[in-house]
């Protein structure tokens, strides 16, 4: 059997974030932000540059299976993992990679999240290639740490170790350690030092590597995993998930693997790059007038200053005299927000989920 390249999708985020653009039928993955299409379909589409389609697979929540082939009819059906429940990173990843296994089992292995925005796709496919190539050869754990453009608090960061190699023009060196997000002094020290790149939490290894080190490091899912892998097809396997999947584990790859492992390199890479985790994060990529707004839509502003309007529902969003806030207009609700209560946008959606739930409920019958 010949050894492939192959390409993993995360695609079972849920986008509170974003809401109420981003909702539990159709998150922020599946809708479309930046122009030229939704972010996965902009994702897929990146990396057939390098990888052939019949070799993409997407990873995806039971409820979203139906929105991703329809979004993405260039890949197989069996290209679609379908997570029954949502067991983070760490689960997804070895649920794909016991998934590729049956395909082929030597195969060098790309993980990317659906979500995130590259516009420097030729960039991307470079460094993505290097990375491909290193893993392939060494064994190790490849990711990719974006070089700060900002003393952003908003990500992790990776502290770059020796120079261990070079994989074709890219210098490859050895991870040091990682860091949770920092605070703004420490953030500006990271950016001045050099040494910090962005954790974009996007990996390459093999599926031999990643499989032995997640026996290695999270041996309670290296069992779990095994109980599945006993499967011979992926339709068996597709089949066997509903029971087993959702016993694994909840523990990010970041953490679970990454941060334990002594085979982790990581190549510094220059482009551009965002998670798109905010509306503010959108509104960093769009050209602001005199005033520092940006909107989008139908909008009229009047006196206001740093101040963005997403209306995507079809009426007029108008705002006087205001300034520092978010406002988000679709056709089932609207967000006022200030801008720096981004971060808590998750938990209001949560609330609004709920209300809009026990709005549909019908009264109980009163006894007459």
């Amino acid at each position: 059997m010949t050894n492939t390249v192959k390409a993993v999708v995360m695609a079972g985020g849920r986008g509170e974030r974003f809401w109420p653009a981003s909702t539990p039928d159709r998150p922020k993955q599946f809708i479309d932000l930046t122009g030229g299409g939704t972010l996965i379909q902009q994702t897929v589409n990146r990396l057939a540059q390098i990888i052939p389609f019949r070799d993409i697979f997407v990873v995806t929540a039971a409820s979203h299976v139906d929105l991703a082939q329809t979004q993405l009819p260039q890949l197989p059906r069996r290209n679609f993992i379908v997570e029954p429940v949502g067991r983070d990173t760490a689960p997804c990843v070895g649920l794909a990679s016991i998934w590729l296994e049956k395909f082929d089992p030597e195969a060098t292995v790309l993980v990317v999240a659906a979500d995130h925005f590259i516009p420097d796709q030729e960039r991307f496919c470079d460094i993505a290639q290097a990375g491909i190539n290193f893993a392939a050869k060494s064994g190790g754990l490849v990711t990719f740490g974006i070089k700060p453009t900002r003393p952003e608090t908003g990500y992790g960061y990776i502290e770059l170790g020796e120079l261990s190699s070079y994989s074709e023009t890219e210098p490859v060196h050895r991870a040091r350690r990682f860091v949770e997000k920092p605070n703004a002094a420490i953030a500006a020290d990271y950016m001045a030092s050099g040494r910090f790149l962005w954790n974009a939490g996007m990996f390459v290894w093999s599926l031999r590597a990643i499989r032995e080190e997640i026996e290695r490091h999270l041996p309670e899912l290296h069992n779990g995993l095994e109980e599945l892998a006993c499967c011979p097809t992926v339709e068996e396997l597709q089949a066997k998930l509903p029971e087993h999947f959702p016993r694994l584990p909840k523990i990010s790859i970041d953490f679970g693997v990454m941060e334990r492992s002594d085979r982790v390199f990581v190549i510094p890479s220059d482009f551009r790059w965002d998670d798109l985790g905010s509306w503010t994060a959108l509104a960093r990529l769009r050209t602001p007038d005199r005033d520092g707004n940006v909107v989008k839509g139908l909008v009229l502003t009047e006196d206001c200053r740093n101040v963005m309007v997403e209306a995507n529902g079809g009426r007029l969003v108008a705002a006087l005299g205001v300034s520092d806030i978010i406002v988000v207009e679709t056709e089932h609700a609207v967000l006022v927000c200030a801008a720096d209560r981004t971060q808590d946008i998750r938990r209001l959606a949560l609330k609004a989920q709920e209300t809009a739930t026990a709005a549909r409920e019908p009264e109980p019958l009163k006894a007459v």
